[in-house]
């Protein structure tokens, strides 16, 4: 891929908000390796502005002096309106979500053979036969591609994501006064059905008269899918949402992280790895990953690496309370 943006006139191009970690991690990149760059792109709360700030800066900039066009987050929005206008570039797509796997086998909004589901497929077929490089998260994930939407191998190239360092790096925080002889477990995450936020409930709840075992949980969890999985359990404190500042402080504070993907049914849980895996790893933080092959792709297992069947509260909560057990302990005994 580098050899696309090597010492090349770059733009970049992104519907999602610039410090999303993804658009941080390829903007860095480009810019270490190219000649000049430019980017488009908004800052807005709301991706229906976003999108029209973008798709206005689109249709009144000319492209005729880039040499590549680096379409991050949805390239499915940009490249079939505008791909008239990068007819003589080297076109790169950032395939890190698919329209049809995500809203028809993820989330099962849509039956993949239903008007919506065929129109969402045809969207991302004509996406990557448009684009010269797909970009995909793992070689798992690129695999799928090949197989649903018969793209080459050759034209796909697996870019793991990283974690912004300059925000997650190694801390040092201490627990708050109730917490410091607790063994302190935290998972936070946007909540997505394949990351399996019903597995880590019922652990918690598997776990709510562990009196030396706590809990944070970060994110938008619904009420009522509280009340459905971990009804009555103090052993936990619900946080919705935190800045990467503060969240990064209480990723400091845990003995533990949780880093999925749980969900056994969706497919997309085995082809990806979570973001806060990368995140975990750039603080060097312990972490109980899915058994998944895209997983194994990028970890090993081993003290800090953890894996974990699919889809089982229960193994997850016997391996933080082996942890949990061994910490309190001393030892530093591997997971079996």
């Amino acid at each position: 891929m580098l050899s696309h943006i090597s010492k090349k006139n770059v733009l970049f191009i992104t519907t999602k908000n610039p410090d999303y970690i993804r658009n941080v991690q390829e903007i860095s990149l480009i810019k270490k390796e190219a000649d000049h760059y430019v980017v488009i792109g908004s800052k807005s709360k709301y991706y229906f502005v976003r999108l029209l700030c973008v798709y206005f800066s689109l249709i009144t900039t000319s492209v005729s002096s880039f040499d590549t066009v680096f379409i991050g987050f949805a390239p499915q929005l940009i490249l079939p309106l505008f791909k008239y206008k990068f007819r003589h570039t080297h076109i790169i797509a950032d395939f890190f979500i698919s329209l049809f796997d995500t809203f028809c086998q993820d989330r099962q909004l849509f039956h993949p053979r239903s008007l919506p589901g065929r129109f969402l497929h045809s969207i991302d077929q004509i996406t990557l036969d448009q684009a010269n490089l797909v970009i995909c998260d793992t070689i798992s994930h690129g695999k799928y591609f090949t197989k649903e939407f018969g793209i080459p191998p050759t034209k796909l190239y697996p870019l793991y994501l990283q974690a912004d360092t300059t925000v997650y790096h190694p801390l040092t925080i201490d627990k708050p006064a109730k917490l410091k002889n607790k063994f302190m477990v935290l998972y936070f995450g946007s909540i997505l059905p394949l990351q399996g936020i019903d597995i880590v409930l019922k652990t918690i709840t598997l776990l709510k008269k562990e009196q030396n075992i706590f809990f944070y949980c970060i994110g938008p969890i619904k009420k009522k899918t509280k009340l459905m999985f971990c009804p009555d359990a103090a052993n936990v404190k619900f946080i919705d949402w935190l800045s990467q500042e503060q969240l990064a402080r209480y990723i400091g504070q845990a003995d533990l992280c949780l880093a999925g993907h749980f969900n056994r049914n969706i497919a997309k849980a085995r082809r990806t790895i979570p973001g806060k895996a990368c995140i975990y790893e750039a603080m060097k933080k312990s972490m109980v990953l899915g058994d998944t092959p895209a997983n194994h792709e990028l970890f090993k297992a081993d003290s800090k690496h953890i894996f974990v069947e699919l889809g089982s509260p229960r193994a997850l909560a016997d391996i933080i309370l082996q942890l949990s057990k061994s910490q309190n302990q001393g030892t530093d005994k591997p997971v079996q």
